[in-house]
C-alpha cells in the first residue's frame, strides 16, 4: 500500500491545531473526538475497576469481608454496567476506531463530523444519567436488568436503564458514521479488498450497532415505562411476561459481545501481521469472516434461555447456530498462527498483548461453544463457570486487544515513544493476574457454585483467595500500563513516522497526523500488508 505524506512543522498537528478546552469540546476532528473517548473509557474503567476489586475483596473469605449483602449487588451491578456499556462497547469503536478508521482508509475525517461528537455527548449524558443513580440508593439488579426484580425494587435502577438507553444512540451513531464513511470516504485504489482488516471489521461492528442497538434502546425504554407508568410488558402481576425481556434482552445483548470482540480481532490482526513482518494469511477469509460473525451473531441469543422454558426444538437449533460461531471464530485464529509462521516475529509489547489475546479468547471460544451444548449448559448455568467464560472473552479478548492497539498506535496518536519495558511489564501482571482470577472460576463452577451471589459455602473458599489475589496483580498490572501511556505522553522520546515498520497508510503520515490526516491525498496501488 503506498501513500505520500510530506515533512511539516509539529504545530500542524492535531494536538497543536487549537488550543484551550472548549476547542476540545467543540472539536470536529475525529482525531480528538477519539481522544475524548479514550481518557472517558479510561476513566470509567477505573470506576468499573474499582467496583472488581470491591467485589473480590469480600469473595476473599466466605461470610462478611467488606461489606453487607445489599453493598454487593450494588458494586456487581455498577462494576457489570460500567463495564459494558462504559468501557468495552465504546473502547475499541469509539476510541480507537474514530483516531485510526479515518487514517487506514485515507480520508479526511468520517462521513458525519457532528454527529460523531454528539456520539460522544451521548455517552457522556448517558453516564452521568446512570450514575445519578448512586444518589438514589444505587441499583442492584445485576447488569442485566431481569425483570421482574427490576419493575419492583425500590432504588435508583430507572436512572440506570435509562442512562444506558441514552448510550445506546452513542452506539448507533458511531456505527452509522462508520458505515457511510468506509462507503464514500475511501482514498483513491482503496477497493474493499485492499481495506485493512481492522477496517472490516470495525465495518461487521457498525452493522451489528445500527441494527441490534435499537432493540436495546426499546427494551430498556419499557422498563422505565413499567416502573414510572405502571404498563404491564414484562410484569406478570400485570399479563406481562418476565421472559419476553430476556428474548428482547439478548438479541441485542449477544450481538452486542462480537461488538466488543470483533473490533479486538481486527487489532489483532494489525498486530500480528506487523510484528511478524508478514503477509497475513487469509486476507480474504478473515475478512468474510468479520462478516460470518457479525450475521450469525443475530441468531444466538436463544442460547442463554435453555433453562427458561423454551421449546426443546429451540434450544436444539440455537445450540446448532451458537456452536457455528465457533467457525470463522476458528478461521481468524488459525488465520493469526500461520501468518506468525516462519515469520521475523518481534516480541514487542503491543505483540505480547496480541498473544495474550489470542491465548486467553481461544479459552473463552472453547468454554462458550462447552456451554452451548444444552445438557452441560443446565448444570454450568448460573455458575462461576459462566463468570469465568465471558471474562476470557470480555477482559481476556477485548482489553488485551485494546490494551495492545494502544501501545501499538501510541506513537501516531501522541508522536511520542512509551518505555517498552514498563509496558512489557504490564502485560505480565496482566496475563499471569488474569489467569490466576478467571481460571479457578471453571473449577468453583465445576463444583456448583453460584453466581452473583454475596456469600458461599466453606468449600470453595481456597479458590476464591487464589481469584482474589490474581484479581489484585491485574490491577497492578493495568497500574503500571496507566503510567507506561502518561510517562510516554509526557517524557516520551519523539516517535520516528512508522516505528514499527509497518504497511497500512496511517504509517506514511507525519506522528501525530496533521489536522487534515494527509498533507496530500493518497493514493492506494498495493494491499495493506504488502511485506514481501
Amino acid at each position: 500500500m503506498s501513500g505520500s505524506a510530506s515533512s511539516h512543522s509539529a504545530d500542524s498537528n492535531y494536538l497543536n491545531h487549537e488550543k484551550g478546552l472548549w476547542s476540545w469540546l467543540t472539536t470536529l476532528d475525529h482525531k480528538r473526538i477519539g481522544i475524548l473517548y479514550m481518557i472517558s473509557v479510561m476513566t470509567f474503567f477505573l470506576l468499573g475497576g474499582i467496583f472488581a476489586l470491591l467485589i473480590r475483596g469480600e469473595l476473599f473469605s466466605a461470610g462478611k469481608t467488606l461489606m453487607e449483602a445489599a453493598q454487593y449487588n450494588q458494586a456487581m451491578t455498577f462494576h457489570g454496567t460500567i463495564m459494558v456499556f462504559m468501557v468495552i462497547i465504546p473502547g475499541i469503536p469509539a476510541f480507537l476506531g474514530n483516531f485510526i478508521l479515518p487514517l487506514h482508509i485515507g480520508a479526511k475525517d468520517v462521513a458525519f463530523p457532528r454527529l460523531n461528537l454528539l456520539s460522544w455527548y451521548c455517552l457522556m449524558i448517558g453516564a452521568a444519567i446512570a450514575f445519578i443513580s448512586l444518589f438514589y440508593s444505587g441499583a442492584d439488579t445485576g447488569w442485566t436488568f431481569y425483570t421482574p426484580y427490576s419493575i419492583e425494587t425500590n432504588n435508583g435502577t430507572t436512572f440506570v436503564v435509562l442512562g444506558a438507553f441514552v448510550m445506546g444512540f452513542s452506539s448507533i451513531l458511531t456505527g452509522l458514521n462508520f458505515v457511510v464513511t468506509i462507503h464514500k470516504l475511501r482514498a483513491p485504489g482503496m477497493t474493499f479488498w485492499r481495506m485493512p482488516l481492522f477496517v472490516w471489521a470495525l465495518y461487521s461492528t457498525a452493522i451489528i450497532q445500527v441494527l441490534a442497538t435499537p432493540v436495546l434502546a426499546i427494551t430498556l425504554l419499557l422498563i422505565a415505562a413499567e416502573r414510572i407508568l405502571g404498563v404491564g410488558i414484562f410484569d406478570p402481576k400485570l399479563g406481562g411476561d418476565p421472559v419476553l425481556f430476556q428474548h428482547f434482552f439478548w438479541f441485542y445483548s449477544h450481538p452486542a459481545v462480537y461488538i466488543m470482540i470483533l473490533p479486538a480481532m481486527g487489532v489483532v490482526s494489525e498486530l500480528i501481521t506487523a510484528f511478524s513482518r508478514k503477509v497475513i494469511f487469509g486476507y480474504k477469509a478473515i475478512a468474510l469472516s468479520s462478516i460470518g460473525i457479525a450475521a450469525v451473531s443475530f441468531f444466538v441469543w436463544g442460547h442463554h434461555l435453555f433453562v427458561s422454558g423454551q421449546s426443546e426444538i429451540a434450544g436444539i437449533v440455537f445450540s446448532f447456530i451458537t456452536m457455528l460461531v465457533g467457525v470463522p471464530t476458528a478461521i481468524k485464529t488459525f488465520n493469526w498462527v500461520a501468518t506468525m509462521y516462519k515469520g521475523s516475529i518481534q516480541f514487542r509489547s503491543p505483540m505480547l498483548y496480541a498473544l495474550g489475546f489470542i491465548f486467553l479468547f481461544t479459552i473463552g471460544g472453547v468454554t462458550g461453544i462447552i456451554l452451548a451444548v444444552i445438557a452441560v449448559d443446565v448444570h454450568f448455568h448460573d455458575t462461576y463457570f459462566v463468570v469465568a467464560h465471558f471474562h476470557y472473552v470480555m477482559v481476556g479478548g477485548t482489553l488485551m486487544a485494546i490494551a495492545g492497539g494502544i501501545l501499538y498506535w501510541f506513537p501516531k496518536i501522541f508522536g511520542k515513544m512509551y518505555n517498552e519495558f514498563w509496558a512489557r511489564l504490564s502485560f505480565v501482571f496482566v496475563f499471569v493476574g488474569f489467569n490466576v482470577t478467571f481460571y479457578p472460576q471453571f473449577i468453583l463452577g465445576a463444583m456448583g457454585m453460584p453466581r452473583r451471589y454475596y456469600d458461599y459455602l466453606p468449600a470453595y473458599e481456597s479458590l476464591n483467595k487464589i481469584s482474589t489475589i490474581g484479581s489484585w496483580a491485574i490491577g497492578v498490572g493495568f497500574s503500571i500500563l496507566l503510567y507506561v501511556i502518561l510517562d510516554g505522553m509526557i517524557k516520551g522520546k519523539k516517535a520516528e513516522m512508522n516505528p514499527w515498520g509497518a504497511k497500512t497508510l496511517e504509517w506514511t503520515t507525519s506522528s501525530p497526523p496533521p489536522h487534515e490526516n494527509f498533507l496530500t491525498e493518497p493514493t492506494v496501488t498495493a494491499g495493506p500488508y504488502e511485506y514481501r
